[in-house]
């Protein structure tokens, strides 16, 4: 489990401003790099190399980048838009994390800066006729690095904010969510164990979702005073000062429970990271919205049910028998799979009732899965194909489509 302080260095270097930070440095650093290195270079080379040029070569980037950063800025805002209205304003956060994006806005600015801090430089004649050599040099490379980070912008933003992109980077996101949650369904802890009455409550300091917990700093907690901590919100849970976000077994409360509150991160908005649930409710209001009347795109939705069988198969994945308990002192309840059932089929079963089409889907999707895994599989399979099916029978109108669905159905309820 990744530790509070090393989860927030994760989020920083998401955001699109670290990188291009770090590659404006780089940039910076670079263009005078030129003057330190201008004694190691023979004087004879700016003649046979031609290094005078380098001036207008550095205008010319200066000029172009800064029209090309302000392009890409607007193209990127206006995949955020429709990111935002096409899909679900949920999905947003991860094309903002697109490291394509990114990389290539990062080389853009740093190009600018690089070109500028070198015409600087020029103009105050600190690089001389050797150090002209160097930024010639490294020019001609900046170049090569434009043109490459060019034909890669060009290609992705084909696909930069579509619907389709979108849709499957959240459902990589649940994914790597859920293949870690299936790692470690207590989240490296222990099961949930019966909390004593002498149980000590710990209340949330503010009202929002637990995006992160930090299990090992609650595990030194446990062990420093020989206690142990009952979990009762996991990351996605709301939590409010009036309900326990954990119990203390054997510490004392009044030293440890700011301790044990700091464990907690907590915000306005759920993660992707910790939550697959999140990522499952995700997807399942991109189907959502794909059946709206005003966009009516069944084929987005039919798209959400396959990619919402491929996480479930995760969890349908025999689990490590030897695996350890890394935090025997923690008790940390899992994610229900009727939970992530009801995630991800209840709101397209609801919203696709009256669409045969996805209702067929649904009712394939429920067949697979009952065939997939555990007997829990099997059960939470044939109670969404009940439920899907009494909602398509209020939605649709004609008796061949229902008779359809109810043939599909009696097959999952024989499995």
């Amino acid at each position: 489990m990744t530790s509070r302080f090393l989860w927030h260095v994760s989020q920083i270097t998401r955001r699109m401003w670290f990188r291009a930070s770090l590659f404006s440095i780089l940039a910076v650093a670079t263009a005078l790099a030129a003057i330190v290195l201008a004694p190691y270079i023979p004087s004879d080379w700016p003649t046979k190399i031609g290094a005078d040029a380098v001036d207008n070569v550095l205008g010319i980037i200066a000029s172009s980048m800064l029209a090309v950063t302000t392009f890409s800025l607007s193209t990127m805002v206006a995949a955020y838009a429709a990111a935002t209205s096409n899909v679900t304003p949920r999905a947003t956060k991860l094309v903002m994390e697109d490291t394509t994006t990114q990389n290539v806005l990062a080389t853009f600015i740093g190009s600018f800066l690089y070109s500028l801090v070198g015409i600087i430089a020029l103009s105050t004649g600190a690089y001389g006729s050797t150090g002209r050599v160097v930024l010639f040099v490294v020019t001609a490379g900046v170049i090569v690095l434009i043109v490459v980070t060019l034909l890669r912008w060009i290609d992705h933003l084909s696909r930069l904010g579509r619907v389709t992109e979108t849709t499957a980077r959240v459902e990589k996101a649940a994914t790597e969510a859920m293949r870690l949650h299936c790692q470690q369904p207590h989240m490296g802890g222990c099961p949930p164990a019966d909390v004593p009455a002498s149980a000590r409550p710990i209340y949330a300091a503010k009202i929002g979702y637990v995006q992160h917990l930090d299990v090992g700093a609650l595990s030194d907690i446990a062990e420093g005073g020989k206690g142990r901590i009952h979990l009762c919100a996991t990351p996605g849970a709301f939590v409010t000062p009036v309900d326990p976000i954990a119990f203390a077994e054997g510490l004392d409360v009044a030293e440890k429970e700011s301790e044990i509150r700091a464990c907690y991160t907590i915000d306005d908005v759920r993660s992707f990271d910790q939550d697959p649930r999140f990522g499952a409710s995700v997807l399942s209001e991109i189907a959502s919205r794909a059946l709206s009347p005003g966009i009516n795109d069944p084929g987005t939705a039919i798209d959400v049910i396959g990619r919402a069988v491929r996480i479930l198969a995760i969890s349908a994945e025999p689990a490590d028998p030897q695996q350890e308990v890394a935090f025997p002192r923690v008790h940390i309840p899992p994610i229900g799979l009727d939970d992530l059932f009801d995630d991800l089929f209840t709101p397209i079963a609801r919203d696709g009732a009256g669409v045969v089409e996805v209702g067929v889907r649904l009712q394939k999707a429920m067949l697979v899965l009952s065939r997939l895994g555990p007997a829990e599989f099997a059960e939470n399979a044939a109670r969404h194909s009940q439920l899907a099916l009494q909602r398509a029978s209020r939605g649709l109108t004609l008796e061949h489509d229902l008779a359809i669905l109810r043939d599909l159905a009696a097959q999952v309820g024989q499995e």
